[in-house]
């Protein structure tokens, strides 16, 4: 398996890690009333991620924002994969995405500010990044 594979494996650990994260504190703030029901929205008059603790609030949405991008990244990956060219550039910027996630989870969690954007950024470059090496290789 390429580094590429095996950090895309790791990204979706922690995807893993970070509903673990959210969901415990959404339920013991929200209940199991709320958290087992249907979730229809005449019944909860919000959406559960309105009805949370900020920080819990801010690691919902860390989870929802780290869905959008493992899409992108995950792409990055098979595409480095298939087309041949995994090399120690798209395994440093496979590993680069892969601290840039883990570091934006608190940077959110926490508020800080410009970290959170900057760790963003990062992953969504390194991300990008791969795909352009992967179409450049297929067409060389």
């Amino acid at each position: 398996m390429t580094f590429e594979l095996t950090a895309l494996a790791l990204a979706a650990l922690l995807q893993a890690a970070q509903l673990v994260l959210m969901a415990v504190p959404a339920n013991l703030e929200l209940g199991p009333g709320k958290t087992l029901s249907p979730r229809d929205p005449h019944r909860l008059k919000a959406p559960l991620a309105e009805q949370v603790s900020p920080r819990t609030g801010r690691l919902y949405r860390a989870y929802d924002n780290h869905n959008e991008a493992l899409l992108l990244f995950a792409i990055a990956c098979v595409l480095v994969t298939l087309a041949g060219a995994a090399s120690p550039l798209t395994a440093g910027l496979a590993a680069a995405y892969l601290v840039a996630r883990a570091l934006y989870v608190p940077a959110y969690a926490f508020g800080w500010v410009p970290w959170r954007s900057l760790f963003f950024a990062v992953a969504w470059f390194a991300s990008l990044a791969m795909i352009l090496i992967a179409l450049f290789a297929s067409s060389g």
